[in-house]
């Protein structure tokens, strides 16, 4: 039996190797669990649907709060871009953003109104408490900054103007958080992993956290010719328009992931995430630079995250 690393919840995961088959993967949660209503089985039935390719459950301790899992391996899509190729990498790429393409597609004709995602959205509500947790973790917990009353009601305002715009957006089905660490790559192809919190939000939601993902550098051309395959795959004609709309999402999703770094680091005592922090200020920086409308937003942060100047 040998420990995995996880992620940052509050999961843990080993792989057990019997000497008579093949290898699994074991979820270990916090306490009890009920798989009949937890959230990653449903929703692993649902992508097995469309299909996309998930881990299998084999098998479950209710009591013991343990999930078996097939075992995908440790090649994630952000170790595998430090080995493969620049082919492999853009086919594995394209390979991500088509599965997003089935999620919205599929996610439209299979959800029903019962069904767990269905019912969560990235609405004005939530959409806000994540910037808000950016706020509390980032910015005065990991930055130590002090915001003036004034500095708080300026910021409410530029972030109200973000959240309400996203929340007002026609709503697809989002894995909640698709990036280079939940895309495993597996016998040539990948598989979508730690989809338990997905929800209903817009279409720029999993592009923008796969291709402004804070783990993996994407260069400016890269990132124009990823959009360029999703808008074709989806059949999107306003390309201007839908670079906009993604580039407002990536200023919340860059901020959102601020704040958990913040927090893991602040809160958790857990370092480990501060070294991607320098890349999304970056990522943030060059969306703030390319449209006037952030200028108010980039002034009010920058005075606190130098970075951002």
């Amino acid at each position: 039996v040998v420990p995995l690393t996880g992620d940052a919840s509050t999961r843990r995961y080993f792989r057990v190797m019997p000497s008579d088959g093949p290898s699994i993967v074991l979820a270990l949660h916090e306490g009890a669990i009920d798989v009949a209503s937890l959230p990653f089985v449903a929703v692993s039935r649902l992508l097995a649907r469309m299909p996309l390719p998930v881990p299998t459950v084999l098998d479950h301790a209710d009591a013991l709060g343990i999930l078996a899992l097939d075992d995908l391996g440790d090649v994630t899509l952000q170790a595998h871009l430090g080995a493969g190729s620049v082919s492999e990498h853009d086919a594995l790429y394209r390979q991500a953003i088509a599965f997003i393409e089935v999620l919205q597609r599929r996610g439209a004709a299979l959800l029903t109104p019962a069904d767990g995602p269905s019912q969560l959205a990235f609405d004005v509500t939530k959409l806000t408490w994540e910037l808000d947790f950016f706020v509390t973790h980032f910015l005065e917990g990991y930055r130590a900054a002090r915001l003036s009353p004034a500095e708080r009601t300026a910021l409410a305002a530029e972030f109200a103007h973000v959240t309400s715009e996203l929340a007002g957006e026609p709503r697809v089905l989002c894995h909640r958080d698709y990036h280079s660490r939940n895309l495993m790559v597996h016998g040539g192809g990948l598989y979508v992993i730690d989809f338990q919190d997905a929800r209903m939000g817009p279409d720029t939601y999993d592009l923008v956290s796969l291709l402004r993902d804070s783990y993996v550098d994407i260069t400016y051309s890269e990132l124009d010719g990823f959009i360029a395959y999703f808008l074709a795959v989806k059949g999107i004609s306003d390309a201007v328009e839908f670079r906009r709309r993604f580039d407002v999402m990536a200023v919340q999703r860059n901020l959102k992931a601020l704040g958990t770094f913040g927090f893991q680091a602040a809160a958790k005592g857990n370092p480990v995430y501060l070294q991607y922090v320098p890349r999304t200020l970056t990522y943030l920086r060059d969306t703030f630079a390319r449209h006037t409308r952030f200028s108010r937003l980039r002034e009010l942060l920058s005075a606190h995250v130098t970075e951002l100047r």
